[in-house]
């Protein structure tokens, strides 16, 4: 049987790789590449070594989810108070939701648990599609810092959503719903509550205006459709700051409305909601007698009023902010309603 002999070098070597801690033969074969990879230069390969674990430190580099959470919401800190609102809430409704979630680490999250995180913290398609562009911004953010190498969410589709058209209010309804705003609190809700209603100002946006953007005296020329000759009518001007599409629009100032705004008018700067305006607005509703209220009930009711009497999409469309008229047609006229009132809310 023939013996095998080695030099000191040689025994030298097979104690370093044995030092490894790992199998001799997988030391070698390791070693073996990266000479391999440095085209027999020594110098090489272990620079061919030291990049490739930069490389991989690089790749590995991540936080947790809850952490990747702060970074994002304070890349939004300027952002609309109700979009960063809306932000940190949808986030803690994650981690608070999905067990495990917020420490696990991001560069690990695949598109399937993004759904099945989606699915365990909201209850509906409006509501997940919601939260997934909010995920979304998280995982860009973190794509940003280098902490994970793509946006996982990209990858799962935005769910369908069939949208239920909402009544408007009938000529009783609506004689309540002004009747409580009248009296409720000294009036302090009542301008808001017009604006909504004759106008057809989103909540949202009727919260963020100030009395400057009520314009009662500046405008535009429109029809008097009771004396069939034209007269001045006034705007509220909506900015791109204040609107849910970030564009901007001139509402206009209806007779009823200008009536309400001009004997309630206040300095330029007051905000045309009372502070703590979400409490007073529930409490109004059920003054007026509601146990349950749609949100959007009064836009859409304006909706149905005007399209009673202009018979225009196009115009609609710019007084609601849209950006195409489907969503009218689809959700927020009721036809049948609109071509039967005999007595509109636009009239003075």
């Amino acid at each position: 049987m023939n013996t095998i002999s080695y030099n000191n070098q040689e025994l030298a070597a097979i104690e370093v790789l044995r030092q490894t801690g790992v199998a001799i033969l997988d030391a070698a074969l390791v070693a073996k590449s990266a000479i391999e990879a440095g085209r027999g230069r020594v110098r090489r390969a272990i620079k061919c070594i030291s990049a490739g674990v930069e490389e991989l430190q690089r790749r590995e580099r991540t936080v947790t989810f809850e952490r990747a959470v702060e970074e994002a919401l304070a890349a939004r800190r300027d952002r609309r108070r109700r979009t960063v609102y809306d932000f940190r809430y949808i986030c803690k409704r994650f981690m608070k939701r999905c067990k495990g979630l917020a420490k696990r680490r991001l560069r690990s999250i695949t598109p399937q648990e993004c759904t099945a995180y989606l699915h365990e913290a909201f209850n509906t398609p409006s509501q997940r599609n919601k939260a997934r562009l909010i995920l979304s911004g998280i995982f860009s953010t973190a794509v940003k810092r280098g902490w994970c190498a793509e946006n996982p969410v990209r990858k799962v589709e935005p769910e369908k959503v069939v949208e239920k058209r909402i009544e408007p209010l009938t000529k009783k309804e609506i004689e309540r719903v002004v009747s409580a705003a009248e009296s409720y609190d000294d009036g302090s809700c009542l301008a808001a509550t017009a604006i909504m209603l004759y106008a057809g100002v989103r909540p949202n946006e009727t919260a963020r205006l100030r009395w400057k953007d009520v314009h009662l005296d500046d405008a535009c020329q429109a029809g008097d459709l009771s004396e069939g000759k034209e007269r001045r009518m006034g705007v509220i001007y909506i900015s791109p700051q204040h609107s849910k599409t970030g564009g901007a629009r001139c509402v206009t100032i209806h007779p009823p409305l200008a009536k309400i705004l001009r004997e309630i008018q206040k300095a330029p700067d007051a905000p045309i909601c009372p502070p703590n305006w979400p409490k007073h607005w529930a409490a109004l509703h059920r003054k007026a007698g509601f146990t349950t209220w749609q949100p959007d009930v009064l836009r859409h009711t304006f909706a149905t009023h005007h399209l009673a009497i202009f018979r225009n999409y196009t115009e609609l469309q710019l007084e609601m902010g849209h950006r195409s008229a489907d969503l009218l047609r689809t959700r927020y006229v009721a036809m049948e309603a609109a071509y039967r009132r005999e007595e509109s809310i636009l009239l003075a």
